[in-house]
C-alpha cells in the first residue's frame, strides 16, 4: 500500500489513527480478484454494494475512528467507561452509515472489529507501548470482553445473531473476545508466508484472505449459503493455498473456478472480508515509525 500520511505534521495522532482504518477499508475493497466480493471488478455475488458505495460507506466512518482514537486517548487504559463509550460511537458511526448508502449494511461488522482496533491502536500508541500486531488484538480482546450496559434491546436478531442460535456457532464477537485467533494465525501468518517467498503484495493479500476463508465460520456465509456453503468456502480456499496459492497457475485457475462456485450459491465471505480490513489497517500500524517528529513514514511494498 502506497503510504498515505507522509511527513504530515498537521495530523494529530487520532486522525491519523483515522486515517489508516478508513484507507484499509478501501485497500481490502478494492483488492482484486477476491472470490465472490466487491472488488474493482464488480459486485460478486451481491446485488445491492458496489464499489463506489462501499467507497463512500468506508469514507463517511472517518469521524466515528477519530472519535473512538480520541476516546481512547482520553481514558488511557481499557476500562469500563472506554467500552461504553467507543460502543455509542459505533452506534452513531452506524446510524450515519446507513444515511449514507440508504440503509444498506456496508460495514457494521468492519465497525465492530475495526472500531476495536483503532481503540486499541490509540490506547497503546499514546502509552508509547510496542504496537505489533498480536498485541493490538489482545488489547482489542480485553475491550470486547467488557459489557456494554447501554447497548439498546434489539427488536430484531441480527443475521448473525440467528446463524448462532440456529447452529451454536460463534460469531464476530467471539473472534473478538478470543483475541481474533483467525486474524492472527491463519491471515497474519500467510501475509508473512507470501511476503517471505516474494510474491506480489496484492496477490499476498488475497492469500491471507483465502487463509482466513479457510477457517473462519463466516456467518454472513451461512447466513447466505447455509452450512453446505461454508464448506464450500473452506475447503475451496485450502485447496487453492494447498495449490500455492494465487500466486501459482494452477492456484489462480482454482481461484476462478471457485469463485463461480461461490457465486451459483451466492456465498459471499463478508466475516473474512472484515478481518481483512482489519488485518490492514494492523499491519500499517506496525509498518509505521510513528516517533517522526514530523509526522509518521509509513512503509511500501
Amino acid at each position: 500500500m502506497n503510504a498515505i500520511l507522509h511527513k504530515t505534521p498537521a495530523f494529530t495522532r487520532a486522525e491519523q489513527i483515522a486515517n489508516l482504518a478508513v484507507q484499509a477499508l478501501i485497500d481490502e475493497v478494492n483488492l482484486t480478484p477476491k472470490p465472490a466480493l466487491v472488488d474493482r471488478r464488480g459486485s460478486g455475488a451481491h446485488h445491492d454494494l458496489t464499489l463506489q458505495l462501499m467507497e463512500q460507506s468506508s469514507n463517511s466512518l472517518y469521524p466515528m475512528f477519530k472519535a473512538m482514537a480520541e476516546a481512547a486517548q482520553a481514558h488511557g487504559h481499557v476500562s469500563q467507561a472506554l467500552r461504553e463509550e467507543i460502543g455509542q460511537l459505533g452506534r452513531d458511526g452506524e446510524q450515519h452509515m446507513l444515511k449514507i448508502t440508504n440503509g444498506v449494511n456496508t460495514h457494521r461488522g468492519a465497525i465492530w472489529s475495526m472500531g476495536l482496533m483503532v481503540t486499541a491502536a490509540a490506547l497503546e500508541l499514546s502509552q508509547q507501548h510496542a504496537h505489533d500486531v498480536e498485541h493490538l488484538c489482545q488489547i482489542a480482546a480485553q475491550i470486547a470482553c467488557l459489557t456494554d450496559r447501554f447497548v439498546p434491546a434489539q427488536a430484531v436478531l441480527s443475521h448473525g445473531q440467528k446463524i448462532q442460535k440456529k447452529f451454536g456457532i460463534q460469531g464476530a464477537k467471539h473472534q473478538a473476545q478470543q483475541a481474533f485467533p483467525v486474524l492472527t494465525t491463519y491471515g497474519l501468518t500467510e501475509l508473512h508466508r507470501s511476503r517471505a517467498h516474494h510474491i506480489e503484495e496484492n496477490k499476498a493479500r488475497i492469500n491471507a484472505l483465502l487463509a482466513m476463508m479457510a477457517h473462519l465460520d463466516d456467518t454472513c456465509v451461512i447466513h447466505r449459503a447455509g452450512l453446505d456453503g461454508l464448506s464450500c468456502v473452506q475447503t475451496g480456499a485450502l485447496n487453492i493455498l494447498a495449490l500455492g496459492g494465487c500466486s501459482s497457475q494452477q492456484g489462480y485457475r482454482a481461484l476462478l473456478d471457485y469463485e463461480q462456485a461461490l457465486m451459483m450459491i451466492r456465498a459471499s465471505a463478508g466475516g473474512a472480508a472484515d478481518l481483512l480490513a482489519s488485518l490492514l489497517f494492523l499491519d500499517q500500524v506496525e509498518q509505521i515509525n510513528w516517533n517522526e517528529t514530523q509526522g509518521l513514514q509509513a512503509w511500501k511494498y
